[in-house]
């Protein structure tokens, strides 16, 4: 029986879990320690915000932040971008990256707080409309319906983010540039696909944020709070490391059907690594 483009994709993705599962597996004592410690604050930081949303925050913590996201993203591109795995990266090569992916993730920045500032004025024009027929702003569908098209809208931003900074080291462009190429590389390959890749770190994140607010908010104790916040947020950021490495994987997987220099092109079927099979049979033998 011929199989659906859904079902196709599906079996696709879960491919693609799998091999990033492996990856991170495979080099856990690297992916757990460098990239992960580098996240840590960036977490910290996007946790204390979702829980205290009305705190102010500095230009420098935000500077410090978004240079925390960049470096740690830049060690994982950088090294699943190799032919042949070397870890840990060169210190040099890393900084001679981190230019072009920092002013990248600016500009990224720049258009999810512009495209967050779009869909809320919009989301609010349309219930103030709809509140001028009659209807109630706190209708379970009205709400319903306003936060699915929210959070689609952010999540399709955050996509678009992650494979910019994958296209700044992998086809050497930065800024408005590399979130352009993101833009159309998507487009050709299908937003569903892109939405289906990322809907685990997205479920994964809003879990640990409501994780992090049940067991912060409202603690007395310092030690043990700051204790557990930290380890939260370590899981946060293991979260991120893993999603990066799948957007790295989908990313080389749908480069040779997908040129960056192509300015059309058709939805054909993702080819996946061959090494997944070739890496996984290996895995089985080494088991006793």
């Amino acid at each position: 029986m011929e199989e659906t483009p859904s079902a196709d994709m599906e079996i696709g993705a879960t491919k693609m879990f799998r091999r990033s599962i492996f990856i991170f597996l495979k080099y856990y004592q690297y992916f757990t320690t460098i990239p992960a410690l580098l996240m840590l604050p960036f977490s910290v930081f996007v946790l204390l915000l979702q829980t205290f949303s009305s705190s102010s925050s500095s230009v420098f913590s935000l500077l410090f932040t978004l240079s925390s996201i960049v470096m740690a993203k830049g060690c994982i591109i950088q090294v699943l971008n190799q032919k042949k795995v070397i870890l840990p990266p060169s210190f040099s090569s890393l900084i001679s990256l981190y230019k072009s992916l920092f002013l990248t993730q600016i500009c990224n920045s720049v258009i999810i707080v512009t495209a967050n500032t779009v869909a809320f004025s919009v989301l609010f024009i349309g219930i103030n409309s709809l509140e001028s027929f009659g209807f109630s702003p706190k209708n379970p569908l009205i709400l319903f319906v306003s936060r699915s098209v929210s959070s689609s809208f952010l999540a399709y931003t955050m996509v678009i983010s992650n494979f910019s900074l994958v296209v700044t080291e992998t086809e050497n462009c930065s800024g408005f540039l590399a979130v352009f190429k993101a833009c159309n590389f998507l487009r050709r390959v299908g937003k569903s696909r892109a939405l289906l890749i990322s809907l685990p770190a997205n479920l994964g994140a809003a879990a640990i944020g409501e994780l992090f607010r049940y067991r912060i908010v409202g603690r007395s104790d310092c030690i043990s709070m700051a204790s557990e916040g930290l380890l939260i947020a370590y899981l946060h950021s293991l979260l991120i490391v893993l999603d990066t490495i799948l957007s790295c994987l989908f990313f080389k997987s749908c480069k040779s059907n997908f040129p960056m220099n192509q300015t059309g092109g058709s939805h054909n079927q993702i080819e996946f690594f061959k090494e997944e099979d070739e890496d996984s049979l290996s895995a089985r033998r080494e088991i006793p």
